[in-house]
């Protein structure tokens, strides 16, 4: 077991952490090491391409943060090494592997709701990153609504064929100036006729907004928000309770553990990964659809990407 990153100390304060016992001096070393059966890319996504290439060409299986590339072209020459090399490849869409979306996604499959009608995602991130993020982080629909449009696919079990998208900037005038949003609402059209919202905000003041509901023939689906606690505090004057969680990490702290739990099972059992490559791929090009909706307004047909 080993671990690289550019940054050394970052490395070795984290292998102290997790048992890591060897810190590696470049991605090369690893990729040489003929003990490592698997490889985890977490790297910043510039480098995601050109690592799932070398570690195809070196044989291990590949677990890769999303998204795999900003450029179509890149993805699909990462994504045939790795075909030709035969080895597993899964996509970090860790919101799959979260207990109530899972549920969502079960009432949908097992036809408990009905035939699905109406799909609204809501996403609102407590607060923008950093301009130095937003300037390389490819854009909001690249960076943070590319998890909706995993979790639409994954929800409705349908490919979308058209993506309408109506956005602004509200939050913080500089994402603009930077050629970025920050507040959007895309529709989505899906082959079999589900319409789709999502509903995006770099700045929900309340917490981290996460949330779901499918409206079916049959019945309704949908998913709250997560709190760090459940205690509900009732005066003369008001019942509250305390904000949702304001960070990811604790938001998706089990989902995170599940994929990897779940790519390191593919790999020992030999089973498909569960979100592949091609996965990846669908939420790019959703991602890229609605940049050019934005850009052009009009509505996009998915089949105009790639």
């Amino acid at each position: 077991m080993a671990i690289t990153d550019i940054d050394r100390a970052a490395a070795e304060q984290l292998a102290a952490h997790c048992g890591i016992p060897n810190v590696a001096r470049s991605s090369e070393e690893i990729l040489a090491d003929r003990t490592i059966e698997a490889v985890l890319i977490c790297s910043s996504t510039n480098t995601h391409a050109d690592l799932i290439v070398r570690a195809a060409q070196a044989g291990k299986h590949i677990f890769c943060e999303k998204p795999v590339d900003f450029d179509l072209a890149k993805v699909d020459s990462a994504l045939a090494a790795v075909n030709n090399a035969g080895v597993k490849l899964q996509i970090g869409f860790n919101r799959r592997f979260d207990a109530d979306f899972a549920r969502a996604r079960q009432s949908v499959t097992s036809g408990e709701i009905g035939k699905p009608h109406l799909l609204h995602i809501i996403s609102r991130d407590p607060a923008p990153p950093p301009l130095s993020y937003i300037k390389v982080s490819g854009g909001i629909f690249l960076d943070m609504t590319i998890h909706d449009f995993d979790m639409a696919r994954f929800l409705i079990g349908d490919e979308v064929e058209e993506v309408y998208t109506a956005a602004t900037v509200l939050v913080d005038p500089e994402i603009g100036k930077l050629g970025d949003l920050d507040t959007s609402i895309i529709t989505l059209r899906f082959r079999k006729g589900v319409i789709g919202t999502i509903d995006n905000s770099r700045k929900a003041a309340y917490g981290y907004d996460q949330r779901v509901e499918i409206l079916g023939s049959d019945g309704a689906v949908a998913t709250a928000n997560c709190y760090p606690n459940q205690t509900v505090i009732s005066t003369g004057s008001a019942i509250r309770r305390d904000l949702p969680f304001r960070f990811f990490m604790d938001r998706y702290t089990e989902s995170f553990t599940n994929e990897l739990r779940a790519f390191v099972q593919a790999v020992l059992e030999d089973r498909a990964a569960p979100v592949t490559g091609i996965d990846g791929r669908a939420a790019l090009r959703l991602g890229l659809a609605a940049r050019k909706s934005y850009d052009e307004h009009r509505p996009v047909q998915v089949q105009e990407i790639g």
